[in-house]
């Protein structure tokens, strides 16, 4: 069966990948309509299957370098660029600079990310798990971005530029020496 043929571009694993992203995609545009309970759900969905298509990939060995890429592809669009669109969206900015301020540390933080997959990606392996995590993975800086996000409509963060400084520290720790274990 082709869902399991390690050379087939459309294998099971990579499917669950696919619908990653697709998770993701739909995600960005309910954020973009206001509806961010739909997004967050959406969100979720992309987590579950960002560890499922790893799980499946190793249990019926169709770990490729295909898949390792494609996963990172998920993670940046799931993980990095969709819970910063969140959350920019989400937070009330009162004056142009205070947008462009926020805006730029949400830059900061997607450039953050997708060079934290891209050193990722140089350094592993198809199919091999490491012990640890140096720097906060991009699915964990997404729940970081999300705890904010809660913070922040639950009024117990109320200052955006305040929420935007713990993004910079977050973005930060994305490419940092700090060991996180691996699930």
């Amino acid at each position: 069966m082709q869902l399991f043929d390690k050379n087939n571009r459309f294998n099971l694993a990579n499917m669950v990948t696919f619908g990653n992203i697709a998770c993701g995609i739909i995600a960005i545009y309910f954020i973009v309509k206001g509806e961010f309970f739909t997004a967050i759900i959406l969100a979720w969905i992309a987590g579950a299957l960002d560890i499922a298509d790893g799980k499946i990939a190793r249990k019926y060995n169709l770990s490729t370098e295909f898949g390792v890429q494609l996963d990172s592809f998920a993670d940046f669009l799931s993980f990095v660029i969709m819970p910063s669109f969140l959350l920019f969206y989400a937070l009330n900015k009162s004056s142009v600079t205070e947008e462009i301020f926020i805006g730029a540390v949400f830059i900061f933080y997607i450039i953050s990310g997708l060079r934290r997959l891209i050193e990722f990606n140089l350094k592993v392996e198809a199919g091999g798990v490491e012990k640890y995590f140096t720097g906060v993975p991009t699915p964990l800086g997404a729940i970081l971005q999300w705890v904010l996000y809660l913070l922040y409509v639950y009024h117990i963060i109320q200052n955006p530029i305040m929420i935007a400084v713990l993004v910079a520290v977050i973005a930060w720790s994305l490419n940092s020496k700090i060991k996180i274990p691996h699930p």
